[in-house]
């Protein structure tokens, strides 16, 4: 059963409000608008949910509209303020908070250029708790014309002084438009106590269905409908209106007269007070972003120092809980909350935000259960040695993990037996995280290696030594013990071969195991679908071709190369998919081109090379002449077909451990072989998955198909056709299917 904890983004549909809606269908079905009696009957069920709602908002005075959700209310009150504007003498300014809702600021933007009227849009500053900076607000209200605030913010659940906001308005001309989207049940609004012109609201974050909600409006206040039409709502807002919707916000409206189902506030406090210590516990050093006396008693947004918000959503999901990193508007975006970031928190916490809100029906045990599982997820965290400062209880790690920052590769090479680790290219972003891992696991480093010197900073090797409590030794600039032929990890051995191209020291790093190479560090030599660019200060351009001689002559065409820069998601290479991939790869290894021809050659792709996506230099000029792979995407449907075929495919788990723990994938046919091997542990397993029979399906699942689709495409990259991704992931995994007669999909 899944816990949902992300009511501020939305709810489910009450009970009562679905067979509301069902009874407008079936029974009150009628256009409001018509005046026979099927017409009559539901004109009378709108205006009694419109008379419940006046009592509920204290709205006796006024307009009240039924419109299709905040959105439509918050465009419908900026226009009729803006419009109202275009009289008024000078250029007043429109003022918003800094921490609205991003409806509201680009609803202004969107209409003070439509009506072409230009004015002045400033953002009203927020203190460290998130509430308005009252002082600049009586500075700017003699000359506002509208001011846009919330009654509480969705990230943070800051509730905002109302009534402080009015005194700083106090003689001033301005329209207050108030978002009451957060507020609705939560909140005593008492619209006619307040100089509020416009409240918009949304039915569905308040268990009624989406796209109904109200836009209140004061009295007096101007108003310009949005849309025109037939007439409806008195002709302020044109369309025939959603009678379900309306009657299923009506029940809603009604359960919070009644009072019997959903809480009060000081219920909701206890409830959120002990999701704050389970929490706590689970996550010990846990920030919380705003002051709880300030918050809605039914929103925490919070941060862990050391863990990203990314990975905090993964656990929580894989524990059936769900909760988000912040507006779910933005969601998809993945940038900082510019919510905190207007609070002025630093920019871990902005970077790392997560937001767990509950509705006011929870009930204590769903507060039980929800508190238990993130107690589960704090256990995780740290048997993971993810949690920073946990002891941890993992099992030794054992093999090679990769670490990706802005398309920048760093590994870590672990053996279990003898507890000694090798990292090779440092990342300074991730010494904290390494550091951690390794005194959790209590494995010592045996070195820390770079692939190349940097042109513009230095290795952060130096300081994950430090970090890690432990001297680096006798070592040469790259972090290669001096005087040492080969490093022996176990039963693995690194050797080195110098590549000099991309920079003078470029050098690759050879692991044997007792019977083989079995991968190739490159650094920056070749990288997926590029070459390293060689037009450096402390390049070697005219070496650059006798060093991939070299590095072929040793790797053969076939052994896996692991590259300093993946900016695709490909996580290894061989110099035979390069060499389909990069005709000027190919024609330097076949000899059709000399050391300078080549040199020449790379240098006019190198001119003029932009920045990357993270706004990074780039490693090298894309020469892959290859097309897009097909899709690997396998519906379950498509699932179910292939496994009647090959009933002993190979179903592989590619979430973190972390995730693993909590989450147990579906069950399928007995035959199926099943592996857990993280996105991170990739490249570890590629080469035995290459070696299976060609005709055997690799199929990779994670939580929501993404990382699946990584796994996949880069299988088939190297040459395995039947590598193929859940599509959706568990997301869309049914929890059951019906009945097939096919027994050996039992899911």
């Amino acid at each position: 059963m899944e816990i949902y904890l992300d009511a501020n983004a939305t709810t489910p549909v009450l009970p009562q409000a679905r067979e509301a809606a069902l009874a407008a269908m079936a029974e009150d079905f009628g256009n409001p608008s018509s005046i026979h009696s099927t017409g009559l009957k539901a004109r009378a069920l709108m205006d009694g949910v419109r008379a419940r709602a006046r009592r509920v908002l204290g709205a006796g005075s006024g307009r009240l509209l039924f419109v299709s959700g905040a959105t439509e209310g918050i465009q419908t009150a900026v226009l009729s303020s803006l419009s109202a504007l275009r009289d008024r003498p000078g250029r007043p300014e429109l003022l918003y908070g800094a921490t609205e809702h991003k409806a509201v600021p680009e609803a202004i933007r969107h209409w003070n250029a439509l009506l072409g009227l230009n004015l002045p849009v400033l953002a009203i500053p927020v203190g460290r708790d998130g509430r308005h900076d009252l002082a600049w607000l009586r500075e700017h209200a003699p000359r506002a014309g509208l001011v846009c605030t919330m009654a509480a913010n969705n990230e943070t659940g800051v509730v905002s002084d109302l009534d402080g906001i009015a005194a700083a308005l106090a003689g001033s001309p301005a329209l207050w438009l108030v978002d009451g989207v957060q507020a609705l049940g939560k909140l005593p609004l008492r619209l006619d106590e307040r100089r509020i012109d416009y409240a918009p609201f949304s039915g569905h974050k308040l268990y009624a269905p989406k796209g109904v909600g109200l836009l209140y409006v004061r009295d007096g206040a101007p108003f310009t409908p949005l849309l025109a039409g037939g007439g409806q709502e008195g002709a302020l807002r044109a369309g025939t209106e959603n009678m379900s919707g309306i009657a299923a916000l009506g029940a809603v409206l009604a359960a919070l007269e009644d009072g019997g189902i959903f809480r009060d506030a000081a219920t909701l406090g206890a409830f959120r007070d002990r999701l704050a210590d389970a929490l706590q516990q689970a996550f010990p050093g846990l920030v919380f972003n705003a002051p709880p006396d300030l918050c809605l008693p039914t929103t925490l947004n919070f941060a862990v120092p050391g863990v990203s918000a990314k990975l905090l959503l993964d656990l929580f999901d894989a524990a059936e809980l769900r909760v988000s990193g912040g507006s779910a508007c933005s969601a998809a975006k993945a940038a900082p909350s510019y919510v905190l970031e207007a609070m002025g928190l630093p920019a871990w916490q902005s970077a790392s935000a997560v937001r767990l809100s509950f509705g006011p029906v929870a009930d204590a045990a769903f507060i039980d259960e929800a508190c238990a599982r993130i107690r589960v997820c704090g256990e995780s965290l740290r048997d993971s040695c993810l949690s920073p400062g946990a002891a941890g209880q993992a099992l030794p790690a054992d093999g090679l993990t990769r670490f990706v920052v802005d398309g920048a590769c760093c590994y870590l090479l672990a053996d279990a037996a003898s507890r000694r680790a090798v990292v090779v290219d440092p990342l300074p972003e991730l010494t904290g995280r390494l550091a951690q891992w390794l005194r959790c696991q209590g494995y010592a480093l045996a070195a820390v290696l770079d692939t190349h010197s940097h042109g513009d900073h230095a290795s952060s090797a130096p300081e994950l030594w430090a970090a890690a409590g432990q001297h680096a030794g006798d070592v040469d600039s790259l972090g290669w013990p001096h005087d040492a032929e080969a490093l022996a990890l176990g039963a693995l051995t690194l050797t080195r071969l110098p590549v000099p191209g991309h920079t003078q020291d470029s050098t690759a790093y050879l692991l044997h195991d007792a019977a083989s190479l079995r991968q190739v560090f490159v650094g920056d030599t070749v990288m997926p679908g590029a070459l390293g660019r060689s037009d450096f200060a402390q390049s070697a351009p005219q070496q650059y071709a006798a060093s991939l001689a070299r590095l072929a002559q040793a790797a053969g065409p076939h052994t896996l190369l692991l590259p300093g820069h993946d900016y695709d998601d490909r996580f290894a290479t061989t110099l035979a998919v390069e060499c389909d991939a990069q005709p000027l790869l190919a024609d330097v290894l076949a000899g059709r081109l000399d050391a300078a021809g080549f040199a020449a050659a790379k240098a006019r792709l190198e001119q003029g090379l932009a920045l990357t996506e993270y706004q990074t230099v780039a490693c090298g000029a894309r020469v892959d002449g290859g097309c897009l792979l097909a899709s690997s995407e396998l519906a379950v449907d498509a699932l179910r077909g292939l496994l009647r075929r090959h009933p002993a495919l190979l179903l592989v788990d590619v979430r973190e451990p972390y995730e693993q723990r909590l989450g147990q994938a579906p069950e399928l046919g007995s035959a199926v072989r099943r592996e857990a091997v993280a996105l991170s542990g990739l490249p570890d397993a590629l080469a035995r998955w290459l070696a299976l029979p060609a005709d055997t399906p690799i199929v990779f699942f994670c939580r929501s198909g993404n990382r699946s689709a990584q796994a996949a495409q880069a299988l088939r990259r190297l040459g395995r056709a039947q590598a193929w991704s859940l599509a959706g992931g568990l997301a869309l995994w049914p929890r059951a299917l019906p009945a097939q007669a096919d027994a050996a999909l039992a899911i």
